[in-house]
């Protein structure tokens, strides 16, 4: 049995592992990678194997550096099922069908500059239609359930904790000859206590761990005091009488600030002020996460059974706006509100109309509660630039700029070693994925500590044996 690192390999995204055993090849995952324009272009076109010999792929979660490749996956190819955990297919055709209108889009808009220099003209990654094929694809799976996805390879989703629907990968193997061993891929490793999710579910007697280590150099603040830090920045702002504009992904972000504001509010931590979440992505989101109430915890439960017209991610304050014309309209108001808009790091998307309409008032704050990677405004603002640039027009900065940290649904690194632990030192390997070099050095040298052995970190496009 070999296992190839074909993606998300010393880097953080484009997740993507192949698995040869019994003559078949298995996918786990089927990411974008995200990094310097032509390198991307040039990653996510090329696959190192051949689509249309894999027998199956198992999609650990929604998130487009896990799942936002399988389009061309299928355009290349592929025409065999897409096993994921049943609200995970859900969110995938939404963030796909969201993917492929970018992509579209990015290639409308490129292809317009290269015709006036005469230019050969770009084909964009992968299109709705693409989409539309890799959809009907999906095999819906429940937590817990074994399948057989080739001969002598039984595959379980368990929970991750992440985002909705997100799994670790449970593979049993029996390669015949006595041999059997249990392969487990973490996916993206969530953290325990987050509002909303169940905890994850801990590697059980795995032979083998695939497993994640995006923050393995550094713990995260806890949830309460996330939730503090967000009271305390809300109450400020309004008590000032300005907005509260937050960048927010659309998938598990959002909903995680609905469902804290909905308990501050509840409790009386902060005022009643109308909370309008506006992304069409983030409301279509929300409407999969309703469907899916059996994938929350028991606090959300009791929660929503606390009171007759209590919903998690609904109360009276609360707006989700749909159109264009709806959006517009809170840019005209200037009473105190709390607006949760995409693209979590400012690159594009309503939230820069709400910026630009709200940058010179100082009563208010933009409201960071997300990593922001390097380039992008929402870094520049935490940066504390006073001069920025929105659709191409310089403005001097007069909002304020406030971070609230703890919200990853990412493990610390805290985390990430308890996950270890948990399978009590039996794994011969631990295969570090889905992080750069330094939290994956620091997180190899506390777990050599710990007495744990056998921790690598493969390059790109290697293979071991298994």
């Amino acid at each position: 049995m070999q296992l190839h690192f074909l993606g998300a390999a010393q880097t953080v995204t484009g997740s993507q592992h192949l698995l040869e055993v019994n003559g078949h090849q298995i996918l786990l995952d089927c990411g974008l990678y995200q990094g310097p324009r032509k390198e991307s272009i040039e990653r996510n076109k090329t696959f190192h194997f051949e689509p249309g010999k894999l027998s199956a792929v198992l999609l650990s979660h929604a998130h487009i550096d896990h799942s936002g490749n399988l389009p061309n996956l299928v355009k290349s190819g592929y025409s065999g099922p897409i096993h994921a955990q049943r609200a995970s297919a859900h969110l995938s055709r939404l963030m796909l069908e969201d993917s492929a209108r970018i992509q579209e889009s990015d290639a409308m808009h490129l292809n317009r500059r290269l015709a006036k220099r005469g230019q050969p003209l770009v084909e964009p990654l992968y299109t709705t239609d693409d989409v539309a094929r890799t959809n009907i694809q999906f095999r819906e799976r429940d937590y817990d359930q074994t399948f057989e996805v080739a001969p002598g390879v039984l595959a379980t989703f368990v929970e991750a904790g992440h985002i909705l629907g997100s799994t670790a990968i449970v593979l049993d193997i029996d390669e015949g000859g006595g041999r059997q061993q249990r392969l487990w891929f973490s996916g993206d490793i969530g953290r325990p206590e987050l509002p909303l999710l169940r905890d994850p579910v801990l590697p059980k007697a795995p032979d083998n761990i695939l497993m994640e280590c995006t923050y393995g150099d550094r713990p995260h603040p806890s949830p309460a005091q996330a939730y503090e830090g967000l009271q305390e920045a809300v109450n400020e702002t309004l008590g000032r009488g300005g907005k509260v504009l937050i960048p927010a992904f659309a998938v598990g972000r959002t909903q995680e600030l609905v469902f804290n504001l909905n308990r501050m509010m509840t409790a009386g931590d902060i005022p009643r002020v109308p909370v309008y979440v506006d992304s069409p992505l983030a409301v279509n989101v929300t409407d999969v996460f309703r469907a899916h109430l059996e994938c929350f915890d028991q606090e959300t439960i009791e929660f929503i059974e606390s009171g007759k017209d209590r919903q998690a991610l609904g109360f009276d304050m609360l707006t989700y706006i749909r159109s264009v014309d709806e959006s517009k309209e809170l840019n005209e108001r200037t009473d105190p509100m709390i607006i949760i808009s995409a693209s979590g790091m400012m690159e594009a998307g309503r939230i820069l109309h709400h910026l630009e309409h709200n940058v010179h008032d100082e009563r208010s704050v933009v409201l960071i509660v997300s990593w922001m990677a390097p380039h992008t405004l929402g870094r520049r603002l935490l940066e504390g630039e006073e001069q920025i640039k929105i659709f191409g027009e310089v403005f001097e900065r007069k909002i304020r700029v406030a971070r609230v940290q703890g919200f990853s649904a990412h493990a610390g690194q805290e985390g990430l070693r308890q996950y270890v632990h948990a399978a009590d030192g039996r794994p011969r390997n631990i295969f570090l994925v889905h992080g750069e070099a330094g939290p994956a050095a620091a997180l190899s040298e506390l777990l050599a500590a710990d007495g744990t052995a056998n921790v690598h970190y493969p390059e790109w496009g290697s293979r071991v044996e298994l």
